[in-house]
């Protein structure tokens, strides 16, 4: 799959107030600076679609985009650190929570997790969190270029193997780089699938 057009819709914090669920949607989200609007960026292949920031926590909202006339890409606030206050940080879990409990036409999520470091437990929390809730997602291992491939390929196996230690199916997961388009045509292909699946009738899942 390509993607030919990605316009951007709306954003809101409620969930009741996101676009009619009439078409497969894809949600990402990570920790606080884990390079997500960037990868959205270069998944789209438009580096102004999501804002990007230095700062940690610029995403506040739940941000749709449509893609190809046929799909939803949904930008969600990042989990962890974020300079807002506790109020917000737990506004945001509220959101974030009804967002992925809700949202009936969700695909899977793409969790994007910073491949720099060792496997972090607010990372596992977050996953726990979504197999309880019986969400399909697939892990995204983030900013490839910014290790050796040595480095990055072992701090993904360490991530994977933590997992392995408390789950029996483990997701596919991607190494991308936003710099370097690495992963892109690997996650737009699996992206495709899906929706096939999707239209198909055939929307078990990741």
């Amino acid at each position: 799959m390509e993607i030919n057009s990605a316009k951007y819709l709306i954003s809101n914090v409620d969930v009741k107030a996101c676009p009619k669920p009439d078409k497969p949607e894809f949600a990402f989200i990570g920790r606080s600076n884990v390079g997500k609007s960037s990868l959205i960026n270069m998944l789209t292949n438009n580096g102004k679609l999501a804002k990007t920031s230095g700062s940690p926590g610029k995403t506040q909202h739940i941000n749709h985009f449509l893609i190809n006339h046929d799909w939803y890409l949904v930008d969600l606030p990042g989990y962890g650190y974020a300079k807002v206050s506790r109020n917000q940080r737990k506004e945001f879990g509220k959101m974030i929570s009804a967002y992925l409990q809700e949202r009936e036409n969700l695909m899977c999520v793409f969790v994007l997790i910073d491949s720099r470091l060792k496997p972090q437990e607010i990372d596992l929390d977050f996953l726990r969190q979504l197999g309880e809730w019986g969400i399909p997602f697939n892990v995204v291992f983030t900013k490839a270029d910014k290790n050796t491939q040595s480095e990055t390929a072992k701090n993904a196996k360490n991530f994977i193997h933590k997992m392995k230690e408390e789950w029996e199916y483990i997701p596919r997961s991607f190494i991308t780089s936003s710099v370097k388009y690495l992963g892109r045509k690997d996650m737009l292909h699996y992206i495709g699938e899906l929706i096939d699946q999707y239209y198909n009738g055939d929307d078990e899942g990741a």
